[in-house]
């Protein structure tokens, strides 16, 4: 029997990861493509999700039998934007998202589909580490309110569908993610992304790398393919409602100065390189735990972090030209 799998936000971080793992492991592999498997990747040129008429038009046109749901709006912005003024376009425009998707998928007996979280939806004031049961211990925190809340109520609906019609909905929650396709932009970009961009800008214009904060923080950081893997593991062997959490290990956090030490020799940097303490570092840790996915999948192995940010600078490096940066290059 064929099988469509559908992926919305097909074209952007990690559904280039997914299309990129799909089409490289080797037959036979865990994650390798299937017999019978067509894989659609779908971009918000295809239509608006937002909008239920072009949703259900998208799902007409592929009829697929799953679907991997990355579509978002909102998530990077909402860090730099006055959160009064935008949290409520983030909520509605991702609630609808989110509603259209489900509800599409429902009417066309989608077999399962699997959305994607995000680690904003946990509480702000919340015992760490972070596990799959402490999603709605308390509000989220407030920077971003809108689109936390939005993602936390697909978890909810999530567990309504299943009630009320057995559908087999699901959710992944992935730590921070980086990896080829990744936005650099300099205004609009989480820390990996936007350290490789800025430390590549150091070299080109022969000025200092300076890094915010002092560098201390931990963060655990997950390779994009290697999170590509673990969505498709989703996809084939896991059909539990319950929300899985998609991250390597506490053990595996990384200083943001190891992050910046690995990138500055990644890029062949070797001009003035400091941290701007006078800048804020923001929370200290925010570990989350990944034995319920190690437990269900026996085992994983993730790429060594600086093999993984080595690929991705180099990838950064030679795509530049047509990488998301935020710059009109031509000019």
């Amino acid at each position: 029997m064929s099988n469509v799998i559908l992926v919305t936000g097909g074209t952007g971080l990690v559904g280039r990861a997914i299309e990129h793992v799909i089409n490289t492991e080797p037959e036979g592999s865990r994650f390798g493509k299937r017999p019978g498997e067509t894989w659609v990747f779908a971009s918000s040129a295809e239509g608006d999700l937002r909008d239920a008429d072009q949703t259900r038009k998208l799902y007409e046109k592929y009829k697929p039998t799953h679907v991997i749901h990355l579509a978002a709006l909102g998530v990077h912005a909402s860090f730099r934007r006055p959160v009064q003024k935008h949290e409520l376009t983030f909520l509605r425009d991702n609630i609808l998202i989110n509603d259209n998707v489900l509800h599409v998928a429902y009417e066309h007996k989608a077999q399962k589909v699997i959305s994607c979280l995000s680690t904003c939806v946990f509480p702000d004031k919340v015992e760490y580490p972070l596990d799959e049961n402490k999603i709605h211990n308390g509000p989220p925190h407030e920077s971003n309110f809108g689109y936390a809340h939005a993602k936390r109520m697909v978890d909810v609906q999530n567990h309504a569908y299943k009630e009320e019609f057995g559908c087999n909905f699901t959710s992944a929650i992935p730590t921070n993610v980086f990896g080829p396709h990744d936005n650099f932009d300099l205004e609009d970009s989480h820390v990996i992304p936007g350290l490789i961009h800025k430390c590549y800008l150091a070299k080109k214009n022969n000025t200092p790398f300076v890094v915010s904060g002092t560098g201390k923080p931990l963060r655990q950081f997950i390779f994009s393919y290697d999170l590509a893997k673990l969505f498709i593991w989703m996809l084939r062997e896991y059909d539990d409602v319950e929300p899985v959490i998609l991250s390597v290990g506490e053990e595996e956090e990384v200083s943001i100065k190891e992050v910046a030490d690995a990138i500055v020799k990644a890029v062949g940097f070797q001009g003035d390189y400091s941290f701007d303490t006078t800048r804020a570092d923001g929370q200290f840790r925010k570990p989350a735990s990944n034995k319920k996915l190690l437990g269900l999948m026996g085992g994983f192995q993730f790429t060594p972090f600086n093999e993984a940010l080595d690929y991705t600078v180099k990838w950064f490096l030679n795509n530049y030209d047509t990488a998301r940066t935020g710059f009109d290059k031509k000019h």
